[in-house]
């Protein structure tokens, strides 16, 4: 059985709207049908496992639905995996597309998702994931960390690449491409992955350590994305920047099975389905169909972030993509990005079970480090250094000057 938890809200009956989506998303039509017989219904009519009632809401979720008060409740119901096989398109579909639409519900939001063994064996999941990115990067025991080409639109790829340099010599782990940036006319992914690879393994050659590179390649036409893959994989590279609500459920699907490079996702656009906390689908729920499609490295937000996603959001995002959705190994390497420096470190530790299995992105909080990049590279390591032997940053940073002027550039939160 396939488990969905709605939110859902109405001015009428919990119990009559529960059975409503059970029915209209399974066997169900607005009149009584001769072939709905016992028998089908038995086998793939969806069910109502369940029913958890929430305070009643003053205000309704949709505006247009009329007076209170509104009945609010979690209801677990259940569908057949045999009303909806393994295919995620008809997952999406059947047990979240349409319930939507359905009268007389002035709220519903889809909140958590359990499924069967049988998904596990359908879909490929992360190729490299948590441990694999780490074997790329060349990092353990401590977070990988990480920054973006800025300005994110603009620069041509001979700019691109001495920035790119700038930032391989400072010591960072892992560059990628704003995810805006794709294949522009002033900077086509050609040309970019002929400017950059060769400093990346210019240093590789002499370091021993390659720095990973995640270049933009989404594109709505499977074939043209992937030759852009290859593109990348051709040149030495090894990750990729994927757009993932852009291309969708089957430009992933297509790109994963024949992918050789970490593919790092972006959820830009989630924004839309989860904003409105009565409306929608929870970070919970939407990731775990990209991982089982096979994203490797997941970008979220941050402590402190600087859109619109409080801290609490933050940190269930970050378990929702390190939980294991059958085993440890689906997990993808969460991304905390989005305002970053390194003064968000003591509590991002903390907050996320004192763990450094994480990409830590930042972005002004390292190019703009008053002392150049590769100050901002070191403070940025500094500050993990604190967070993880639990010193405050302001005594770490008496012995540690990078850390000390990230301090004095980016301590009132506005600058990074």
């Amino acid at each position: 059985m396939i488990t969905l938890t709605y939110r859902i809200e109405t001015s009428s009956s919990i119990e009559a709207l529960a059975a409503k989506i059970a029915s209209d998303q399974s066997t169900g039509t607005f009149v009584a049908l001769a072939g709905e017989t016992e028998e089908l219904k038995a086998r793939v009519a969806a069910r109502v496992l369940a029913i958890r009632h929430l305070p009643e809401a003053d205000r309704p979720s949709l505006p247009e639905a009329g007076d209170g008060p509104f009945n609010r409740a979690d209801v677990d119901i259940t569908f057949p995996l045999d009303a909806i096989g393994t295919d995620l398109s008809a997952l999406m579909t059947i047990a979240i597309g349409g319930a939507f639409s359905i009268k007389g519900l002035s709220g519903i939001r889809v909140v958590d998702m359990n499924l069967p063994e049988e998904y596990r064996r359908a879909h490929p999941g992360p190729q490299f994931g948590v441990a694999g990115s780490r074997r790329l990067t060349g990092v353990e025991d401590r977070p990988i960390i990480g920054t973006i080409v800025k300005p994110a639109l603009g620069l041509r790829p001979h700019e691109t690449a001495e920035m790119v340099g700038e930032l391989i010599a400072a010591g960072v782990d892992f560059i990628k491409d704003d995810e805006k940036l794709m294949s522009p006319a002033y900077s086509p992914l050609s040309e970019r992955v002929k400017a950059i690879m060769p400093l990346v393994l210019d240093h590789e050659q002499k370091t021993g350590k390659k720095v990973m590179y995640a270049f933009g390649i989404s594109h709505a036409d499977p074939d043209e994305m992937m030759r852009n893959h290859d593109l990348v994989a051709k040149a030495g590279g090894n990750c990729a920047v994927v757009n993932i609500n852009s291309v969708g459920f089957g430009g992933m699907a297509f790109l994963r099975k024949r992918s050789s490079l970490v593919l790092h996702a972006h959820r830009n656009g989630w924004d839309i389905l989860t904003r409105h906390p009565g409306l929608g689908m929870d970070f919970k729920v939407w990731q775990q169909f990209w991982r089982l499609l096979g994203v490797d490295q997941f970008q979220i937000n941050g402590i402190a972030s600087k859109y619109w996603e409080p801290d609490w959001s933050f940190i269930s995002s970050f378990e929702a993509v390190t939980t294991p959705i059958f085993s440890p190994d689906d997990c993808a390497l969460p991304v905390v990005g989005s305002g970053q420096w390194g003064g968000q470190a003591p509590e991002t530790y903390r907050r996320t079970g004192r763990t450094v299995d994480l990409l830590y992105l930042c972005g002004g909080g390292i190019v703009s480090h008053p002392d150049g990049p590769g100050a901002g590279v070191r403070a940025v390591q500094q500050a993990w250094q604190a967070a993880v032997d639990g010193i405050p940053l302001a005594d770490f940073a008496l012995s540690h000057p990078e850390l000390a002027r990230s301090i004095e550039k980016f301590g009132d939160g506005k600058a990074s």
